[in-house]
């Protein structure tokens, strides 16, 4: 009984580590995505502001 929860245990961290894993990589993803867009779109996000003249 004891090797078997000792198994599981290893698993179960085993898994946690390549989850963690795979979640650094999914971060790193989105980051570039993000510098990617903030570089090309600029600061404002696409948006652009119009000021209204005086009448």
């Amino acid at each position: 009984m004891l090797w078997i929860l000792l198994l599981l245990l290893i698993l179960v961290v085993y898994g946690f580590g390549f989850t963690m894993q795979i979640l650094w990589w999914v971060a790193a993803v989105l980051l570039v995505l993000w510098i990617v867009g903030f570089a090309v779109l600029g600061p404002s996000g696409g948006r652009r502001r119009y000021s209204r003249g005086r009448r």
